[in-house]
């Protein structure tokens, strides 16, 4: 019996379509190199290190204050996954892993701090695997979910005003922006309203949190992009509006994603370069967005970096006192049948 011709069509896809994707992302590579040679040609580098060594006190601790709060709210993330996963762990010792995991993943790739870490901190406080996917995916959806209705009532407000050198206009992103707000009202009335609870997909369980919950996750991912943003801000020397920085912010994020560059370097400056020229000098807007990156990617790398370590060793000695315990447990189960003799 032959294969249809549709079949045989999508077969041909399937497998042609690694080779297709590898292609557009090594174009898109090449688009972004460029982007960033001609950024780096044109930027006054004088510029940049005096907006460095010119921050204030004031404007270090306001940029800071706000990412320690974005850090706070995204480790909440997690214990939203705490809910969603069933599982007992205390808030204690979820707050600490979570920042690890941010850290990491904001830092090195999702890959590294999303997952990896995530499933060998957890795994180490005894949680199953099954339940470390749900805690994953938990966190994956609040933080997007936050990113797609809060960037959708952006667009749709007309907050950002794209470049003229922008391939999208400002009615196409007001579009953008109703399309997501749609979906973010499709899947609270999902969350709330839909009889089917749950998917199974490629083996993987999926279910639907709970209405109050998906408010929760709404609420949580958007606040935490805004405080993301008033890092910027505060960078910018807020010489930018804090609307136009956040709207900037949810474009270059999403560049980010699709160039899969650790971090956005680069990426992420060359956005706010295009959005802002016309209120800020290229040199500032970089000088800004190192100080941003230094605020709130390495510095806390750091002290995750420290967390981590701890949090291995906190790991190793729970491990060795099971070890000890458990003879003992065998041993009494051992002596049980011959006193009952």
């Amino acid at each position: 019996m032959t294969a249809s011709a549709p079949a045989k069509a999508e077969s041909g896809w399937k497998r042609r379509w690694p080779l297709i994707k590898k292609i557009l992302t090594y174009v898109f590579f090449i688009l972004v190199a460029g982007l960033l040679i001609g950024l780096a040609r044109n930027v006054d580098w004088n510029e940049v290190y005096n907006t460095l060594r010119n921050y204030n006190a004031k404007t270090l601790w306001m940029a800071g204050a706000a990412a320690f709060a974005s850090y706070v709210v995204y480790c909440f993330f997690d214990v939203l996954g705490r809910q969603y996963a069933k599982h007992n762990l205390p808030i204690r010792q979820i707050l600490p892993v979570t920042f690890v995991c941010y850290a990491f993943n904001l830092n090195l790739s999702a890959w590294v701090g999303g997952i990896a870490l995530r499933f060998r901190l957890y795994s180490r406080f005894g949680l199953k695997p099954a339940q470390i996917t749900r805690v994953f995916t938990m966190s994956v959806l609040t933080n997007w979910l936050g990113y797609i209705w809060l960037a959708g009532l952006i667009f749709v407000l007309g907050w950002i005003t794209p470049p003229d050198s922008w391939e999208i206009g400002h009615t196409a992103l007001r579009v953008l922006g109703g399309a997501m707000l749609a979906f973010a009202v499709v899947y609270l009335w999902a969350c709330g309203f839909s009889k089917r609870r749950h998917w199974t997909i490629r083996k993987h369980e999926i279910h639907l949190p709970s209405l109050r919950l998906a408010v929760v996750q709404m609420l949580l991912g958007a606040t935490n992009w805004s405080l993301m943003a008033l890092v910027v801000y505060f960078m910018l020397s807020q010489k930018a509006p804090y609307p136009e920085v956040l709207g900037i912010l949810m474009i270059s994020s999403i560049a980010g994603v699709v160039a899969h560059i650790p971090a956005g370097l680069g990426v992420i400056e060359a956005v706010f370069v295009a959005a802002l020229a016309d209120d800020m000098s290229k040199g500032a807007i970089v000088g800004g967005l190192i100080g941003y990156r230094v605020v709130y990617f390495l510095v806390p790398l750091f002290f995750a970096t420290i967390v981590y370590v701890v949090l291995e060793a906190g790991a190793k000695k729970l491990r060795s006192r099971q070890d000890s315990t458990e003879p003992e447990t065998e041993d009494q189960a051992e002596e049980q049948p011959r006193t009952a003799t």
